[in-house]
């Protein structure tokens, strides 16, 4: 059986990352795709075949697998054990000769057991091959109070398209998406179809959106919890009192407890992020702001605590 060696092929080392792989099958498959002047259908077959393996982490695994035979070439032979840890995948002894029904090599169909879509085409008995395009990811900045109530936004993103050198260049492509309430930092939404063409009449890609949540005035974000920092004064934590606090849900009463210490952290139950019924909390940090001793009234106010409220917070130390 011949051996196929997939990262000659895409003329990528062995040790290749997936976004090098994806470029190097981009190019190639641009160049030789046989509905190009440029086209080779033996070469976008065998690109096609490779990218399906180096493509994809367990077959890439898989094949990796193959150890230190791989440079037989045509003398291959499997490891020993291989083909009863992967049998499941086809065994070595189902293809004799030529390619497979599949249209990939009788290697790949031995290994995987695959099949690579084929549709005839252009009369004569030409085929023509068929692949879905690439997925594409952009990011999308979202607000706190959009990521809560959920908006429908206008995007321009550049979508890289091939061109008939065989590259690609970047194009603007103009998008209305709706950003569902209880979004997250992080949260994929997936737009079918909306990703690259496919070839030879091949579905799309999709393009996904991925939320990064804007920076904000007043809150923070912890995971699914918002913080916010609640500046009270001297009087206020002592005595206790009732403010209104902002959330991103509106502002609601809270009680401060007579006593309240400077840093201590109090909670608004399900005013964080996500859905509504698994939503998380607002915590509202305390922080106590002393008032300038600016006049001769304000320090002499503040000598007469001293005297009256005899205090010593470092009493500890």
């Amino acid at each position: 059986m011949e051996y196929k060696d997939y990262y000659k092929i895409l003329g990528v080392e062995r040790s290749a990352e997936e976004a090098d792989i994806k470029k190097a099958y981009r190019k190639l498959a641009a160049k030789h795709h046989p509905d190009k002047p440029t086209g080779d259908e033996t070469k976008f077959k065998e690109i096609n075949e490779a990218y399906e393996v180096l493509g994809d982490k367990e077959k890439r695994q898989m094949y990796d697998q193959l150890g230190p035979n791989y440079h037989n070439g045509q003398n291959f032979q499997p490891p020993p054990g291989y083909e009863e840890m992967f049998g499941g995948f086809g065994g070595f002894g189902g293809a004799q000769g030529g390619a497979g029904a599949s249209g990939f090599s009788d290697f790949f169909d031995s290994l995987f057991g695959g099949g690579f879509q084929q549709q005839g085409g252009f009369g004569g008995g030409h085929q023509t091959y068929q692949q879905k395009g690439e997925d594409q990811s952009v990011k999308v900045l979202v607000s706190l109070e959009e990521a809560v109530h959920g908006v429908e936004k206008s995007l321009t993103i550049q979508m890289p398209m091939p061109t008939r050198q065989g590259g690609f260049s970047h194009q603007p492509k103009s998008l209305k998406v709706r950003i569902p309430a209880g979004v997250k930092q992080g949260s994929r939404i997936r737009l079918t179809g909306q990703g690259m063409p496919g070839y030879g009449g091949g579905p799309n890609g999709d393009l996904f959106l991925e939320v990064d949540l804007q920076n904000h005035p007043l809150f923070k974000v912890d995971g699914d919890d918002v913080l916010l920092n609640l500046p009270l004064t001297p009087w206020e934590a002592a005595l206790g009192t009732k403010v209104e606090v902002p959330t991103l849900k509106g502002k609601v009463s809270m009680n401060i407890p007579a006593g309240t210490q400077s840093g201590a952290k109090l909670r608004i139950k399900g005013r964080g992020l996500g859905k509504a019924d698994k939503a998380g909390n607002q915590y509202v940090l305390i922080q106590i702001h002393t008032p300038p001793a600016e006049s001769d009234e304000a320090k002499a106010f503040y000598e007469k605590m001293a005297e009256t409220l005899p205090f010593n917070p470092r009493h500890h130390f």
